[in-house]
């Protein structure tokens, strides 16, 4: 089914539509024409009509063409090269209230299940994982320097403006890391003098008892030359619901791991506060200070394939093993930063970022499903006390006419500091002291872009990053005492290029190359994986070279149609080699091939109804000397996203839409074996009402067909859901 998708989509109208006025679904926006209009940085200091916070916005390769119709914030489409956006209308009209949801409307974007011991959301971005796609909030990093597992679902969307996508084409101007993309949460700013939004909502099961809880609101002002800003949101949920077609499997002659009904153990609840408050002396200058705290609790539900302490009788069944029993009392993120805008004359300008961020983290291990006691050697508290501070400056000029020349500095040092007290049942538990590691990542980085005619843009980029271990210890359990490993480091040079050709006023087509690396994480280089590996404390940095030919045009005022090829070569993987000993060390010697195409339309068939879908072939091909067998997990080959919105009454829309996707590899948690899931189509219907101009109600469903589907091998994913929402705008 998916193959004649594949066919139809390609010849075919797929788009993602321009919601009613607030921007495309994950637009393709285009790029800036530097002799038409100044660098978006010395554009005047008026707030985007969308609320979106500019100087959070990441540095990229601007072009500007006007586009007939466009409902883009000034009249125009303006991206960077290879980017997505998805924005705050997106996330109310489908619901996707979490950011691996939210992702899923996105072509060239799939997300994903870890399954395992950690069952956490993920997204692939052309087939590249956490790891290789640094995520930012206001252009501020996230990253977790033990093992950089972030969980994908534990961050929410309702509060922000819009989510930018960068594909393949990471600016080296953004600092280390954008190996294979980068993902960007970009938090409101106000507009008006005085305004404020709330909004509330809630998720039915398809058993008809609630699954979910959200709520949001921000109140902000905006004076001639100051601005102050406060927002939140949350979500609580006690477990969302399975298929009612969903049958339980019983394990090793005992009942079966989930029953059906309310998922077990899959109870989450997040909260994010963001507070702003920035300063706007003139037309071209802004300096704001902003606060982000983000906090969560969650579980992680069981496999339904795999024995279950409290659950699955003795003996096992041959060739299994018990599941872990794992929970987090909470997950928790805060940053402070600065973020400012000089402008230097008429033809230059300084960006600058400051920040201080915290991680806090406590994974607690238990004897068995009952989550009850913690007296067996394998439980455990583990404590995660993580901080990090650094900043950037970017420089551009047009002083020389026909050219664009930025540069950029980053400087950052993380610091993550572990703990753990095995069997904190028992009162003969020690605490183990604190395990400090110190780690500073430098990037140095020039671009220039030559505005060689009226129509063709080339652009070139360099850039120098390195990574240097200034403290690594860990606690030998034997002699009771604090060690020191060898320290490390490494350092890469990237490049870039990419030529941008303006066939009209509403159309381009662009060629580009970029090859960029990640640095190897704690994890990576110092896990011992339970005695089993050798640290190796010098490990290189992975690299991608991706590739990509574009074009994209606004045909007879009414159809815009994107089309992308892209091909990534990937060096230097870090994969796992016998040394010998029945031991292993982690070493750069994987390689692989990701290639594929991506189709986006959008078509306004009248001012009531628009039309839209995209489409993503993407096909992954790895390479490891120890496993022959090795298969890409995470990833379908085809994946599309339909929808369309009606206007029936100046008050009242219908917005269907339709998700699919092709199966997909999945491992089991010992990684021994490799799985494939089933392919899926998910239905789903939303309708809203405005009774005024300030009070609008959402009523829909998602997956109104109540599909059994899974992600993960074990782990199947939410079945129909209703959800209704109110929002209220001042």
């Amino acid at each position: 089914m998916l193959r004649s998708v594949q066919v139809a989509v390609s010849a075919s109208v797929f788009a993602m539509m321009p919601m009613l006025g607030d921007g495309p679904a994950a637009e393709e926006r285009d790029l800036e024409d530097s002799r038409r209009a100044k660098p978006a940085r010395l554009a005047p200091n008026a707030a985007k009509p969308t609320g979106a916070f500019e100087l959070g916005e990441l540095s990229a390769v601007l072009s500007e063409i006007s586009v007939s119709g466009a409902r883009g914030w000034d009249g125009r489409y303006r991206s960077a090269l290879s980017e997505s956006v998805v924005t705050a209308k997106d996330v109310y009209t489908f619901n996707k209230n979490t950011l691996d949801d939210a992702l899923t409307v996105v072509p060239g974007v799939s997300a994903a299940n870890t399954g395992g011991s950690r069952n956490e959301r993920l997204v692939f971005v052309r087939g590249f994982d956490r790891f290789q796609v640094p995520l930012s909030i206001d252009g501020i990093r996230v990253y977790l320097p033990a093992d950089n597992r972030l969980d994908f679902g534990r961050f929410l969307t309702p509060d922000l403006a819009e989510i930018q996508v960068q594909k393949g084409f990471v600016s080296v101007l953004n600092g280390p890391g954008g190996m294979g993309g980068a993902i960007n949460l970009v938090t409101r700013k106000p507009t008006r003098e005085a305004e404020a939004e709330f909004r509330t909502g809630v998720d039915i099961g398809n058993r008809g008892a609630p699954s979910a809880f959200n709520g949001f609101g921000v109140v902000g002002t905006r004076q001639e030359n100051y601005y102050l800003q406060a927002s939140g949101t949350v979500r609580d949920s006690d477990g969302w619901f399975l298929s009612q077609g969903f049958r339980p499997i019983p394990i090793g002659g005992g009942p079966a791991i989930e029953d059906g009904g309310r998922r077990d153990f899959s109870a989450v609840s997040d909260y994010r506060v963001n507070l702003k408050a920035g300063i706007t002396p003139n037309a071209t200058d802004e300096y704001s200070l902003s606060y982000t705290k983000q906090a969560g609790v969650k579980g992680a539900p069981y496999s339904t394939f795999e024995p279950v302490r409290g659950i699955t009788p003795m003996p096992l069944p041959w060739g299994t093993a018990y599941q872990r029993d794992w929970r987090w009392p909470y997950w928790d993120l805060d940053s402070l930063y600065f973020l400012s805008r000089t402008a230097i004359g008429n033809d230059s300008y300084l960006l600058s970022r400051a920040y201080y961020n915290t991680f806090n983290n406590l994974l607690s291990a238990f004897d068995d499903s009952t989550f009850s006691s913690q007296r067996q050697p394998r439980s455990f508290n583990s404590f995660y006390d993580d901080y990090a501070y650094g900043g950037s400056l970017e420089f551009g000029t047009d002083l020389i006419p026909f050219n664009t020349f930025k540069a950029a500095a980053h400087y950052r040092r993380d610091r993550h500091a572990e703990r753990q007290i095995s069997a904190p049942g028992l009162s003969t538990s020690v605490l183990e002291p604190n395990q400090e590691n110190v780690e500073d990542t430098y990037s140095l980085a020039v671009e220039n872009n030559f505005h060689a005619t009226d129509r063709l843009d080339l652009v070139v980029g360099v850039s120098y990053d390195r990574n240097a271990l200034r403290k690594v210890q860990d606690f030998n359990t034997t002699t009771r005492a604090l060690f020191a490993y060898p320290l490390g480091g490494s350092d890469a040079f990237n490049g870039q290029a990419a030529a941008i050709y303006r066939t009209s006023e509403t159309g381009r087509v662009h060629a580009s190359v970029s090859s960029r690396t990640r640095f190897p994480n704690l994890f990576e280089r110092f896990s011992t994986r339970f005695g089993d590996a050798e640290p190796n404390p010098d490990l290189k940095p992975e690299r991608a070279t991706n590739y990509e030919v574009g074009w994209s045009e606004l045909l007879f005022d009414t159809l815009r149609v994107t089309p992308a090829l892209f091909y990534s070569d990937i060096e230097n993987a870090i994969q796992s080699v016998s040394i010998g000993n029945n031991r292993i060390q982690n070493q750069n010697v994987g390689t692989g091939r990701y290639y594929g195409y991506e189709v986006a339309t959008e078509l306004t068939l009248s001012p009531a109804f628009f039309v839209g879908a995209n489409y993503t072939y993407l096909l992954r091909e790895l390479n490891d000397p120890l496993r022959p067998a090795l298969k890409p997990i995470g990833t379908p080959r085809h994946q599309a996203f339909v929808y369309a919105t009606w206007q029936a009454t100046p008050a009242l829309s219908f917005t269907p839409s339709v998700e699919m996707a092709s199966g997909r590899f999945s491992t089991d948690r010992l990684e021994n074996a490799f799985f494939k899931t089933g392919g899926y189509v998910l239905l789903n219907l939303q309708a809203q009402y405005a009774f005024d101009a300030h009070m609008t109600a959402a009523l829909g469903v998602r997956n109104l067909l109540d599909t059994n589907y899974s992600l993960a091998y074990g782990f199947p994913e939410f079945r129909r859901t209703v959800f209704a929402n109110v929002r209220l705008t001042f």
